[in-house]
């Protein structure tokens, strides 16, 4: 009886069901495929073999955009019963492997400028001991072969020079980062920090380009419903930054 009410509901209708509550997860992207692996006879234990998430393209929820996102689980338990009525619940947690690979155009999209701005307001700024007004209107980024990351910010500086002279310049502060994994696997640390441009400003510019560099780098920001990640590995290459970490799912993602 299972099996034949299996081959009524299939593979395929289990597929779609994971397909549409992951995309729910996702604002948009240029690729994406779930893929459930089972058979009747492991079903019928309560057993899918494996969920699959290929992704790349992908626009988070949060905005953040990822070239790549692979994501396998493995021996997935579920209630069979529930699954053949095409609502497939976990019956326990189950763990598997991700990857996730941000380009450099990535990065630079979510330094989100108006945030810089914003830490701004609340401080003076000096240059040359003189204060000045400062606004962000670009944000590079580059990562590099030996596995740093250069995040190069252009700011408008406007000088009091005296009552009747103000004074406009553009200046550059270039910070040199090695990220590392926190002990929590949850993001990355800024385990050593080098400004090798605008040394001449208050520590406070620099201190608002490192904490927006951060936000970006918090795997936080890739979470989707019921699925976990903890990274235990970070590699740069081609001016990608690749993140290797252990996955865990407790349910699929309701879909909204």
């Amino acid at each position: 009886m299972f099996l034949k009410s299996w081959d009524n509901i299939g593979e395929k209708t289990i597929n779609k069901i994971a397909e549409m509550a992951f995309k729910s997860q996702i604002r948009n992207a240029e690729h994406l495929r779930v893929q459930v692996k089972t058979d009747p006879q492991k079903l019928a234990q309560g057993v899918l073999e494996s969920l699959d998430i290929d992704g790349s393209g992908l626009i988070m929820q949060k905005d953040l955009r990822l070239e790549k996102m692979k994501i396998t689980l493995n021996n997935i338990a579920v209630s069979p019963f529930k699954a053949l009525m095409g609502n497939v619940q976990l019956t326990q947690p189950s763990t598997g492997n991700a990857t996730i690979v941000l380009n450099e155009k990535d990065i630079e999209s979510a330094l989100n400028i108006d945030n810089l701005n914003r830490q701004l307001q609340h401080y003076n700024i000096f240059r040359h001991d003189h204060p000045v007004k400062v606004k962000f209107f670009r944000v590079d980024c580059r990562i590099l072969a030996d596995g740093r990351i250069m995040i190069k910010a252009k700011l408008r500086i406007l000088e009091d020079n005296s009552i009747e002279q103000r004074h406009e310049v553009i200046e550059s502060v270039c910070l040199i980062i090695k990220p590392r994994i926190c002990t929590q696997g949850q993001n990355l640390l800024m385990d050593e920090v080098e400004c090798t441009q605008g040394t001449q400003f208050s520590p406070i510019l620099i201190k608002a380009i490192l904490d927006e560099s951060l936000k970006v780098l918090n795997l936080n920001r890739l979470s989707v419903d019921g699925i976990s990640l903890k990274v235990n590995h970070v590699s740069t290459e081609d001016g990608k930054l690749s993140f290797l970490a252990l996955a865990g799912i407790t349910h699929l993602p309701k879909i909204s």
